[in-house]
């Protein structure tokens, strides 16, 4: 579990001083709880109150739903509650996280699961479009996705372009890159599903022609003829009818809600259905718990280990969910759904007009970006005023509107002004016994009243504000400010008001020149940041709240009647996107297409995936008398253990033992570790990091097991820790392993060169985000120490080996096991052993089935992630611009244990000159050693990280020397068959082509044009555009590595079983190598199936990574099918050769034919040597080429990507669908890499050591409206592939095209140097200066560092300086 903390002795859930009052009030409440489930009645007498609508449905066997964050974050447990709503007097089909939802709150509701609407013989039209739109790969997001889709058309079955693109945005998805998800659900769009559309056929719809543009629409009208129109379907789908979807079950039209009381001694559940019954509740037992959505409250009680032993849950209550048109207000009920208050806003702007209706635009503005659609059909406004967040997005709106909130408690009802409502951090001014039953809030005047709201984030959609504002502004017929509200979130314990800048404005002339300044100089006063500010960020929040002011202040001037040029009209708008759109080239592999191999086909396990019958691990069926462990974690970043007290988790209810070290067979079995053997299961007597395992509870429920986890006490004394590089770099806190490569003669070429330039390139690491959490089930068997184990990784045999080293059983008597993974990214190679170690001792030891799953927040602390890297680097060039040579000391952050780190800063070593000749390189490798988790594989293993600081150093020469950025790549770009730095000729080598091929297709020049006068009209708004390539070797650069297996069976009715040693994670392995099957075989793609990866088919695999497994395991297929093929020879000669596998097949058993073969594979000609820079590293090496055009709003920080381009050379598709797929998903994962993914570290305080970034409401990836607006993917076609010698000749393609997601970070870079070079702030030619305007860019481009890389007056005012003794309130390692 999170950081074990001692929880208090549980109390019965109400004191018997209570218990009487409690009892006479609810004596008529009912404990039964009737809903509607996918169809079917349910009613339940007796329920456990803690349990959530997720661990209900997963616990009777609905594991459709899909458990990813637990905090309602992901969108994986999206379920549809369909009920009617009494704000909208309509069935309202809700998507809602069932991580989140109690289970009492589905009362008199109807739930449909991903179950509930279709299977793979009949599924519904979302899940087939999906499916065969290839919008799945792992596969575990997906039902999640299907539910929000088929929500939206629940609720409109014929919904815009625009509410398609925005029904996603409380769903993430780690795979795909969203395109395909989008494109399939844009086809049930009104825009798209109009047969009279023009991408459909038609002469245009009315939406596309005039009569859309003037509100008409056919839909509304009706047609001219009279003739309905026709929903277009796509050939080859079904039909979507609204007609069959699931009824609303008649009898919950008529269901009565009765007042209910559920719980047990330690948990009380009430369900009032009348304001009366609420308060009586809470005058009798004051502190009882409100729950509206539940979406804080069940993060609390998950995360935070907080104990509510009575809660209300006030969802059905209609009184609390009106509203009402004054004439001067609109009053709220406390508990509409933000969903509804999104639809109340629009309806107040209609009923008041614009500008009485500011307020409201304010609010709907604000709830647009306001969490994700789950979260906002549940949440309410009361929820949100009374946890009383510093970061609310609508309290600010609600203080400067001067709303009034009405408390009502039993005896009274009192009115609080908001601007008086927020006492201090988390604290209100409303009484104890009180609920907030409505809000009051004002229309704005029809003259002289100005209203506006902002907000900033990592991430646009479904993200938590940075800083947030409302601002309002009253002013008399002379423009004189009467009154003034400056309302900020995010920038103090507690929503806040500017006073000194509000008193300031009153009495002022707005339209007076200095009122900006004086209103400056005032913020400044109230915002007068620290640079350890809790939270971080001080000169970014800062310039944030300078910044939004003047935005208001000039859109209220252009408001007025003013000289044109005292108004900057351009900071007025913000950024927002358009629909996005892009295209695949569909036509790339028609010249090598074969009967299977080269086709598009959709990944086979798509529709399993789409419809919820997909297994993985923790789908497994739960086994009689099994148990479930929760880790005891360390919670200090390094420490000495002084003692383990884990007496208080035995006396819990249902814990059955706890294991740490000392169960081990010995103390060797407890060393483990990938090459090598520094790491341990379980801690000793010291801990390294926080997040380590100390021991495991196991109990009867993971909600126990948690529970025990929680109240283990350890003691430590603590440790000297080291997190960043830096720090490592001073202490000389180094791992063993140094590599280095040399070529040519440096210092001479340093001495010959006309410049020579330095610097320093820095990124950081990446959550992999998978989003199945790590998971593992161990099965002890009742004979010779048997162990089966099913497992979440990606190294079968790896987690055999330690399976067994921990049973003290030979290799022989454990079977690994793995159906599919949820995502991977390389985080499940190695790091997954850990868990899978710990689970199989308990197994072994209690002789029971033991399953662990971590929660998100676990595995984010424990299982690593790719290696921040630090570079010093010195390079020299002629005056031509090409380069002479290179040399870099590289730092890669290991953490605590070394891992797989050795491995990856050797391949960022080889890829350290990107796709450029350099004559003389030295450059060398080492791993910082610091008491983070260890950091491990992770999608491109050090290549992204290489190329990286070679786009770097590109980026800063050409700076420097005054050259396009994208002339001097081509004057430095390798040649064909010339040599790398470590003597590999590239062969088959087409980046150059491709390079001008995309900039003709993107029409480069014409753009870079556009954008120079764009930026030159443009103050605020910047935009950039970059053009990047990449190489990327394939192999495992441990040349042992590079072998495969495969078995194959052809049984008697012709059908073939295929296995392999790689395992699915979405990659889509499993779809390549069974058309590679096959074609080989000649049989349909049907009649090929992979039913698992496990070591006791294939052995001694190589774990699947290194972009390598198609090659590998492909060949060992093909070799397995042509020893076969050569056995089936005489039966086609003798059948036909039009003979069906069936018939070959029985004929050559009948003739004691073996019609089973095992294939074997290993990569010829590498192996190559450190040191001697001898020999192959690499096999070959994939290349591709990648555009992008950027739009930056420098007063925020804020970003979009407004079209990119990726061409890569994959050789020879095996399937393009799949490959796209790859392509598509690294570039948006790469994108995320550089530009908003940030981990950090507390510095201080109770959580000193421990990762602050965990959990998606944290942490960042990105979402469905952070892709390219316009995203175009292709492949090289056209080129011979002479060299290639491969399976179908096609080359790796999962790694590789990640890099080419950093083309958004360089054109960001791109639009930050016009917005300094307008300030004069622009680099200093031919010089190596250390202070001049060059712009030094850490990656990940964050809001916050493209903010304070602009140089205007307001950032520059607004910022704070670090003071003597103080540190930042975060860590960056």
């Amino acid at each position: 579990m999170a950081p074990i903390a001692v929880s208090p002795e549980p109390e019965p859930a109400v004191p018997n001083s209570t218990t009487h009052s409690l009892s006479s009030v609810t004596t008529t409440y009912d404990d039964t709880l009737r809903f509607y489930l996918n169809g079917t009645r349910v009613t339940l007498d007796s329920i456990d109150p803690e349990i959530t609508l997720l661990e209900y449905l997963r616990g009777i066997g609905l594991t459709g739903t899909k458990l990813g964050c637990a905090e309602g974050g992901c969108g994986a447990c999206t379920v549809v509650v369909s009920q009617y709503n009494p704000t909208t007097k309509k069935i309202y089909h809700a998507s809602v996280n069932a991580c989140l939802a109690p289970l009492v709150s589905v009362d008199g509701k109807h739930v449909i699961t991903i179950e509930g609407i279709g299977n793979v013989k009949r599924p519904h039209p979302t899940q087939e479009r999906i499916s065969k739109g290839n919008g799945s790969q792992c596969g575990f997001c997906t039902p999640g996705i299907v539910m929000s889709l088929y929500a939206l058309l629940r609720n409109d079955s014929s919904p815009s372009e625009h509410d398609v693109e925005e029904a996603f945005d409380g769903n993430l998805c780690r795979c795909t890159g969203y395109r395909p998800i989008l494109d399939a659900a844009q086809t049930f769009s009104v825009e798209r599903s109009c047969s009279k559309a023009k991408a459909n056929g038609g002469d245009g719809c009315c939406m596309e022609n005039e009569g859309g543009k003037s509100g008409g629409c056919c839909k509304d009208n009706g047609s001219g003829d009279d003739e309905p129109i026709k929903r277009f379907t796509p050939p080859g789908f079904i039909e979507y009818n609204p007609d069959t979807e699931l009824i609303f079950p008649p009898s919950l039209t008529k269901h009565e809600f009765k007042p209910l009381a559920l719980g047990n001694k330690r948990k009380k559940w009430y369900r009032p259905v009348t304001l009366q019954q609420l308060l009586e509740i809470k005058s009798v037992y004051p502190s009882a718990k409100i729950i509206g959505g539940s979406t804080e409250t069940q993060i609390e009680i998950k995360f935070k280990a907080m104990q509510y032993t009575v809660s209300v849950f006030v969802g059905d209550i209609p009184e609390l969910r009106q509203f009402s048109f004054k004439d001067d207000h609109v009053e709220i009920g406390g508990n509409v759904t933000l969903t509804d208050l999104e639809s109340i806003a629009l309806q107040a702007i209609e009923y008041y007009g614009p500008i009485k209706g500011q307020v409201f635009a304010a609010i709907h503005k604000q709830l647009k970006y306001f969490a994700g659609r789950q979260i906002r059909n549940v949440g309410t406004p009361a929820g949100n005023l009374a946890t009383a967040s510093p970061i609310s997005d609508l309290n600010p709106v609600f203080v400067a509107s001067n709303a009034v909130l009405i408390a009502k408690s039993l005896d009274k009802v009192v009115e609080i002004p908001m601007s008086q409502f927020f006492k201090g951090y988390r604290m209100t001014a409303l009484p104890p016994d009180g609920i907030i039953a409505s809000i009051r809030i004002p229309v704005t005047s029809e003259k002289g009243e100005f209203f506006q709201a902002y907000k900033q984030s990592k991430r646009k959609d479904d993200d938590i504000a940075i800083v947030n504002a409302a601002i309002r502004v009253s002013l008399n017929s002379s423009n004189v400010v009467e009154s003034a509200n400056l309302v900020y979130g995010g920038m103090a314990p507690t929503t806040i008001a500017a006073k000194t800048a509000g008193a300031y404005l009153v009495g002022k002339k707005f339209t007076d020149p200095s009122i900006l300044e004086g209103v400056m100089n005032a913020l400044e006063q109230d915002f007068d940041l620290r640079f350890g500010v809790p939270g971080g960020m001080a000169t970014y929040r800062k310039s944030l709240a300078l910044g939004f002011f003047y935005r208001f202040y000039h859109e209220v001037l252009s408001k007025l009647e003013v000289k044109e040029a005292d108004v900057d009209n351009e900071v007025i708008e913000e950024i927002e996107r358009m629909i996005s759109h892009g295209k695949e080239d569909k036509d790339s592999t028609i010249a090598y297409q074969q009967n299977i191999l080269g086709k598009a086909n959709p990944h086979v396990a798509a529709l399993k995936q789409t419809c919820g019958e997909a297994q993985y691990t923790d789908d497994i069926p739960v086994q009689k008398n099994e148990l479930y462990g929760c880790l005891v974690l360390s919670s200090k970043a390094h420490a000495k253990i002084t003692s383990v007290d884990y007496s208080p988790a035995m006396e819990l209810p249902g814990v059955v033992r706890y294991i740490d070290h000392t169960d081990m067979p010995s103390p060797e079995a407890n060393k483990w570790g990938a090459p090598v053997c520094d790491e341990v299961f379980f801690a000793v007597d010291e801990v390294f990091t926080t997040g380590q395992p100390i021991g495991i509870i196991l109990a009867d429920s993971a909600i126990h097991a948690t529970a025990g986890a929680r109240v283990v006490k350890v003691d430590y004394e603590e440790l000297p820790t080291i997190f960043s590089m830096e720090e490592a770099i001073e202490k000389e806190s180094f791992f063993e392993h140094f590599r280095y490569i040399k070529r040519g003669d440096a210092e001479g070429a340093f001495k010959d060169a006309d410049h020579v330039f330095t610097g320093v390139t820095r990124m950081g690491g990446q959550e992999h985000f998978y989003l199945e959490t790590q998971a593992c089930v161990a099965i002890p068997k009742p004979e010779d120490g048997e162990m089966e184990i099913f497992a979440s990784t990606q190294n079968p045999t790896e987690t055999q080996t330690y399976v067994a080293q921990v049973c003290d059983v030979a290799a022989n008597k454990v079977v690994s096991r793995v159906k599919r993974l949820g995502g991977g990214f390389g985080g499940k190679e190695t790091r997954s052993i850990q868990l899978t170690g710990i689970v199989a001792l308990a197994a072994k030891k209690t002789g029971r089935p033991v399953r662990c799953m971590l929660n998100r927040d676990e595995d984010m602390m424990t299982s690593g992630q790719r290696h921040p890297f630090l570079a010093h680097w010195k390079v020299g060039v002629n005056k031509d611009g090409k380069i002479q040579v290179l040399d870099a000391d590289v730092f890669c952050n290991a953490g605590w244990s070394q891992d797989l780190s050795g491995a990856v800063c050797d391949r960022a070593l080889s890829h350290i000159d990107g796709c450029y000749y350099i004559p003389n390189v030295h450059v060398r490798g080492r791993l910082c050693k610091t008491n983070t988790m260890s950091n491990t594989a992770f999608r491109g293993f050090g290549g992204p990280q290489g190329i990286f600081i070679s786009e770097s150093y590109m980026e800063e020469i050409a700076d420097r020397l005054d050259i396009p950025v994208e002339r001097l790549r081509e004057i430095n770009f390798y040649k064909p068959n010339e040599e790398t730095h470590f003597n590999q000729s590239l062969k088959d080598w087409h980046v150059p082509i491709m390079y001008k091929q995309v900039l003709e297709e993107t029409n480069y020049e014409e753009r870079r044009e556009a954008v120079t006068k764009f930026n030159a009209s443009h103050k605020w708004k910047k935009r950039g555009l970059s053009i990047v390539p990449t190489k990327f070797g394939i192999s495992f650069t441990a040349l042992f590595l590079n072998q495969a297996g495969a078995l194959v069976h052809i049984y008697h009715d012709g059908t073939v079983l295929v296995a392999h040693g790689g395992t699915e994670m979405g990659q889509g392995l499993h779809t390549k190598m069974t058309m590679i099957a096959a074609e080989a075989l000649g049989v349909s793609l049907s009649d090929v199936h992979i039913s698992e990866t496990a070591t006791n088919t294939v052995a001694n695999t190589s774990s699947t990574a290194a972009s390598a497994s198609s090659d590998l395991n492909g060949y060992a297929i093909f070799n397995a099918c042509a020893q076969i093929n050569e056995r089936l020879a005489p039966y086609r000669e003798k059948l036909g050769k039009d003979a069906s596998m069936k018939k070959l097949a029985s004929a050559a058993y009948f003739d004691r034919v073996n019609l089973s073969a095992n294939g074997f594979y290993k990569t010829p000609d590498i192996g190559y040597v450190w040191g001697p820079n001898t020999g192959q590293m690499f096999f070959y090496f994939t290349q591709g080429v990648s555009c992008a055009e950027v739009e930056v709003d420098t007063l925020t920080g804020d970003w979009t990507c407004l079209r990119a381009d990726i061409k890569m050379d994959i050789g020879r598709s095996i399937n393009p669908s799949i490959d796209y797929g790859q392509i598509e998903g690294a570039f948006v994962q790469g994108m995320g890499l550089f530009t908003m993914e940030e981990s950090l570290w507390f510095r201080g305080g109770p959580m000193k050591g421990q990762l602050a970034t965990r959990g998606p409401g944290a942490y960042k990836i990105p979402g469905f409206r952070d892709i390219p607006q316009e995203f175009n993917v292709s492949m090289l076609k056209g080129v011979q592939w002479e060299n290639l010698q491969t399976i179908q000749r096609s080359r790796g393609v999962g790694e590789p095209p990640l890099f080419m997601g950093s083309v958004v970070f360089f054109a960001i870079r791109d639009a930050l140097k016009a917005a300094r070079k307008q300030y004069g702030v622009q680099a200093e030619i031919g010089k190596d200066s250390k202070d001049d305007g060059l712009l030094r860019l850490e990656s990940p481009a964050t809001p916050e560092r493209i903010r304070t890389s602009c140089v205007d007056p307001i950032v520059k005012r607004s910022f704070v300086k670090l003071l003597e003794g103080e540190k930042s309130f975060f860590i960056a390692i």
